[in-house]
């Protein structure tokens, strides 16, 4: 008998936990691996320790590639808000460590459900006119198997949702909302300009911290050196620093007439519309890496060497993207394009030839109901008639 091997027939990987025992023949399971692990035209019969090892390969993908089911949280309107440790034990999505976390921070939790929402929203706002559009599920994860794979998508992801966590807590210590945070005391006396720094500057310290603990606890538990965790969180920063490298100076004037005798000014965070937008023009210019050892670290290096490498503010990705072409039953989250809406016109991503990818499409006139000749009544309120108007919309076959 092989020394992993229990008296109930089940046989245990050395060091895992519970979940990782399985039958000692499981037909499924190794079909499953046979899939992943084997070439097609090995045999099915396997050595037990050939499949351990790629059940362990395969665990420590998962580990890492699930490590976005907190988003979760933005489907949870049913929950109501986030008060006591009671209500952490049931939220679906967090890990062990984040459920530890909200217990511990419970007050900053409905802060982290709005930034899971807030990166769903920009999620699809940036990627409204490309074949993935960011459609969610009712299921975990939220963009289905597409954040399981190492591609550009999932880096975007990742960076947004680590960035919206720290906005959306930062947010709320600006607002008064949280006990342990508030305006930023750090920034205070005159400035190098002569202006007096006063008013509440935002927290990001506080909330790029909390974003650090709460989204990257599972790649940042012991073992998870491999390297889709590295790119989780070197895609993670990434996010962060799109807020932190554009946080900008506001200020007001005091004094007769607007006079702008004495000028106050605090640090205050960018709109979340433009961190969206840098993580989009970074997803746009992404690096495809390896990971390569510098000495006894692994680290992420560009896989074509006349690449420069890439910056701490870059996205980075494991493998190339699908075409997300077709409808693919087997990768929930892959819908396909029939049906999307193009832009005839258009050479671009959006418009028809690339949006259906060469499958052609079709036209049809809608009716389209706007708003016209609005006009301003004293006092005070726009009053706008209704227009109808018949459009070519263009669907992808």
């Amino acid at each position: 008998m092989s020394p992993w091997m229990r008296d109930d027939g089940l046989t245990a990987l050395p060091g895992a936990r519970s979940c990782l025992f399985f039958p000692r023949r499981p037909p499924v399971l190794l079909g499953i691996i046979s899939g992943l692990c084997d070439p097609p035209d090995l045999p099915l019969e396997m050595s037990e320790e050939y499949v351990l090892r790629c059940v362990l390969m395969l665990c420590c993908a998962l580990l890492s590639a699930n490590a976005s089911n907190w988003l979760y949280l933005a489907k949870l309107s049913s929950v109501g808000s986030i008060r006591d440790e009671e209500t952490c034990e049931r939220l679906r999505g967090l890990i062990q460590r984040q459920v530890q976390i909200c217990k511990r921070s419970v007050e900053v939790m409905d802060a982290v459900r709005r930034g899971a929402q807030l990166a769903i929203d920009e999620c699809q706002f940036q990627f409204r006119n490309r074949r993935w559009n960011c459609s969610t599920l009712e299921t975990m994860p939220v963009f289905g198997k597409i954040v399981t794979q190492s591609t550009r998508e999932a880096a975007f992801v990742y960076a947004i949702s680590a960035a919206s966590v720290a906005f959306a807590v930062t947010r709320a210590c600006s607002s008064g909302e949280l006990e342990k945070c508030g305006c930023d005391h750090n920034v205070h006396g005159v400035s190098p300009e002569g202006f007096q720094w006063s008013g509440c500057s935002d927290n990001i310290a506080y909330g790029v911290a909390f974003s650090q603990s709460f989204v990257d606890v599972r790649e940042r538990s012991k073992g998870q050196s491999s390297n889709r965790a590295l790119m989780n969180l070197h895609n993670n920063e990434a996010g962060r620093k799109a807020i932190l490298s554009h946080m900008r100076v506001e200020c007001k004037c005091h004094g007769v007439s607007g006079s702008c005798e004495v000028k106050t000014c605090w640090k205050a965070m960018p709109p979340f519309r433009k961190v969206g937008n840098v993580i989009k023009e970074k997803f746009d210019g992404a690096t495809e890496v390896e990971q390569r050892k510098a000495g006894t670290t692994k680290v992420l290096m560009p896989r074509n060497s006349q690449f420069k490498p890439h910056t701490d503010e870059d996205l980075v990705y494991l493998e190339p993207s699908p075409d997300f072409c077709d409808h693919d039953p087997k990768m929930p989250g892959m819908f396909g394009t029939v049906g999307r809406q193009c832009n005839r016109t258009s050479k671009a991503i959006d418009g028809c030839e690339l949006m259906c990818c060469g499958r052609g499409f079709q036209t049809q006139e809608v009716e389209v109901v706007d708003r016209c000749s609005c006009k301003f009544h004293w006092c005070c309120y726009v009053k706008c008639k209704q227009c109808r108007k018949m459009v070519e919309m263009h669907t992808c076959r």
